[in-house]
């Protein structure tokens, strides 16, 4: 007994070096492509998230088109992110422009199997009691409506296809209040609710759809809002405010920690998730400190 027991632990110890080795087990994923072969569409991927995220598929084996409002912006990133990356220029706020790059994108490739949907703004951090409801309907164009166009004709091919994957970026302040302009707070909230609503009919055709609710992250947009609320602060001082906001010590919430998210998610790895809002703040929206101050004895 004992030494079929010693044999079966070298066994198990053979093949789990073996697969260590070859990158085929947990301990080495380098060389693994996650997603090879994949054709995948990023609004917003000029810059920030969406860019970070276009250069994680690509080291995955993805073609990535990267879509945005920013031709000068989405043409230099498509250069940077190299001959695995295109760029579309589209308005999401137009539903012609979103199915034009959509039909665009399977008339080339063939297919599209990855639909991201990450542009948005911030908007205005008027008082609830001011708010301009011109500005608050701009921002829901974009973060809400935009998506839902994403999501709409992403489905339009995926559904025939009986597979894909979409993803909509929402944030931690689509998780509580406070924490952001109450418009974009607004639009965020929403996106967790189309994201469970078109899952419910997305998953009868194989689809997923799923969301990824980032912390604080130094992107260009974020640095951008803050220096309206801080104009006298450096970019260095906004940036290091930016990462001060986190709670989890020995660790700061990155773009490339998001662009993994994603990846995780796009993959199979991912496979039987669906309807899920994923959540990368190092625990910032599971938890308050109460803070109590107890009496003392005396």
């Amino acid at each position: 007994m004992a030494a079929l027991l010693i044999r079966s632990i070298a066994r198990t110890f053979k093949r789990s070096s073996a697969a260590y080795s070859t990158g085929g087990g947990r301990g080495c994923t380098c060389t693994s492509k996650k997603l090879e072969g994949k054709v995948a569409l990023i609004t917003g991927g000029a810059s920030g998230l969406g860019k970070a995220t276009a250069n994680e598929f690509i080291q995955h084996g993805a073609r990535v088109v990267i879509v945005d409002s920013d031709a000068e912006s989405g043409l230099k990133a498509a250069k940077e992110l190299g001959v695995a990356a295109e760029f579309m220029r589209c308005d999401v706020t137009v539903e012609e422009d979103v199915a034009r790059v959509v039909e665009t994108t399977v008339e080339r490739h063939g297919k599209l199997d990855v639909m991201y949907n990450n542009a948005g703004i911030v908007g205005p951090t008027a008082s609830i009691s001011e708010l301009d409801m011109k500005e608050f309907e701009k921002v829901m164009s974009i973060n809400v409506i935009g998506v839902v166009s994403g999501i709409k004709h992403a489905a339009k091919v995926m559904i025939p296809a009986g597979s894909g994957c979409i993803l909509c970026t929402s944030s931690i302040a689509g998780v509580i209040g406070g924490l952001a302009p109450h418009s974009y707070t607004i639009s965020k909230f929403t996106i967790p609710g189309i994201v469970k609503s078109a899952a419910s009919e997305l998953c009868e055709h194989g689809v997923r759809i799923n969301c990824i609710s980032p912390g604080t992250v130094a992107t260009p947009l974020t640095l951008r809002y803050l220096q309206k609320v801080f104009p006298t602060a450096t970019e260095e001082k906004l940036k290091k405010t930016v990462k001060g906001m986190g709670v989890l010590k020995g660790a700061e919430c990155e773009e490339a920690d998001v662009a993994r998210a994603a990846l995780y998610l796009a993959s199979d790895d991912g496979k039987y998730v669906t309807g899920h809002n994923l959540v990368v703040d190092g625990g910032m929206t599971a938890f308050k400190i109460a803070g109590f101050h107890f009496p003392s004895d005396s």
